[in-house]
């Protein structure tokens, strides 16, 4: 069968997997692969067709939910039922999307009083369902093995993979090599501030209400957190300007202008210019954390607005799920080989079956729709909340996971939440995204949790509601 394999098969134009798939089924067609027969490994073929073995396990994927080949776990990939699938001109089958959302769902949430609101849990919508295919997949060859040391070789199809997942982000021009892998955000963050972050003391500005992860990012290298004074468009240049004047050991700003996190806000296009020219006068870098953003970007990322000083990071903990913890980070021009260092320094790198699984999940041909999956079930659960408290000062967007609620006058955000927990709801003050210097408003954060059923969250969104519309005395007072 080997000699049937030869690079000279991959003509036409378009995607190298679609390529790949077109070629197989051909191949079954003519009879050349008869029912039964044994398709070469994923890094043989790959090594046979001159391509990234990624693209050969894309291809099977698409071919074994199309019902052309089946894998069988230890023995290999074969081909099915001849026919089987074969409609050339029919498109890839996909998932069974509406099958996996009525069937996982089920199995993934539950009815419960007790109801955590901490961090934010995405609804099932076909995402375990796909992981899980794709593990098969590569648990029978893995394409970057499991014998070796991870490398920026291996990587190189899961950097491919996320460079095209971050295609449409207005960040400027990605490639491959710009790419740094990383153990979620959070580790995102640590590897940027430890690229960047000299002397002693640094200090590193955050809003007033942040990302709680910046702060602890920031102890473990020892640096000092400045928070910069805010409004409804996020950070106020001229708040960030005198900072920078009364602390010139600042270095870096971080911020998130698409979904900020506790207030669900939004830093303009205006803005974000503003911050640009205060940064630069100041020599501050710029790290964008893009971690909770589920639908399109708005606006420029500040890696675009200012490549020569803009940091990006991201992760798949709200796209997709947070159990795998896989991220990126991405720095201006000059500063990617420093990146790096860090993470090899630090990590090696990311686990080779990592890796492999991050190359399949992120160029599967389903993976677009089970994030509007997801995306669609987190907006199930917003509406929810909205419906029952939207008669308060609640700040809400459809596609963020988590809503933002100002407290009635009279109420206080820790009281509020140790009342909340006697009844079942877990949540988040506003003390805990802000330093302790600062003055917090009595506001609260609710993630969305899909863990847990629809009713049941909208049960707990009711006894907030009891809660607000009844304090007891010890509380309003």
């Amino acid at each position: 069968m080997d000699t049937i394999w030869s690079s000279d098969a991959l003509t036409g134009g378009g995607p190298k997997y679609k390529t790949v798939v077109g070629m197989i089924r051909d191949k079954i067609t003519k009879g050349e692969l008869q029912t039964g027969a044994k398709l070469p490994p994923v890094r043989e073929l790959a090594w046979k067709l001159q391509i990234t073995p990624g693209t050969v396990a894309r291809a099977y994927t698409v071919l074994t939910d199309s019902g052309v080949l089946r894998a069988e776990v230890g023995r290999g990939t074969f081909v099915a039922r001849i026919g089987a699938g074969l409609g050339r001109s029919a498109p890839d089958k996909p998932l069974n999307l509406i099958e996996v959302n009525v069937v996982e769902h089920n199995h993934a949430t539950a009815d419960t009083d007790n109801v955590n609101l901490f961090s934010p849990h995405l609804p099932n919508g076909g995402q375990a369902r796909l992981i899980r295919s794709v593990l098969r997949d590569i648990s029978e060859d893995p394409p970057s093995g499991v014998m070796h040391y991870p490398s920026r070789r291996s990587a190189k199809p899961a950097r491919e993979a996320m460079a095209g997942w971050l295609q449409d982000v207005p960040i400027g021009p990605v490639d491959e090599s710009d790419i740094v892998l990383s153990h979620g955000g959070q580790n995102g963050i640590l590897l940027m501030f430890q690229t960047v972050l000299r002397g002693r003391r640094p200090i590193v500005f955050v809003e007033e209400l942040a990302y709680p992860g910046f702060r602890r990012a920031a102890e473990l290298v020892r640096a000092d957190i400045v928070p910069i004074a805010m409004d409804a468009d996020g950070i106020r240049p001229d708040a960030l300007a005198q900072a920078a004047v009364d602390h010139p050991e600042g270095q870096i700003l971080c911020t998130s202008p698409e979904v900020h996190s506790p207030t669900c806000g939004f830093t303009p296009m205006e803005r974000r210019l503003e911050i640009v020219e205060v940064a630069r006068k100041h020599d501050l870098q710029i790290l964008d954390d893009d971690c909770y953003r589920m639908g399109r970007a708005e606006g420029e990322g500040y890696r675009s607005l200012a490549p020569e000083r803009g940091w990006y990071v991201t992760s798949l903990s709200k796209s997709l799920t947070p159990a795998l913890r896989v991220g990126c980070v991405l720095g201006p021009r000059g500063a990617t080989s420093a990146l790096h260092r860090s993470a090899e320094h630090g990590f090696f790198g990311l686990a080779t079956p990592l890796l492999d699984l991050t190359a399949g999940l992120l160029s599967h041909p389903q993976l677009p729709e089970v994030m509007e999956n997801a995306r669609r079930g987190v907006e199930r659960y917003v509406k929810s909340a909205v419906n029952v408290l939207g008669a308060f000062d609640l700040r809400w967007r459809r596609d963020v996971p988590f809503v933002w609620l100002v407290l009635p006058q009279g109420w206080r955000a820790t009281a509020f939440c140790q009342a909340a927990e006697k009844r079942g709801v877990q949540l988040r003050a506003a003390e805990e995204f802000a330093s302790r210097e600062s003055q917090t408003p009595h506001a609260v954060r609710m993630a969305i949790n899909g863990s847990v059923s629809l009713d049941s969250f909208e049960a707990a969104m009711h006894r907030l509601r009891d809660l607000l519309d009844n304090p007891p005395e010890q509380i309003s007072v």
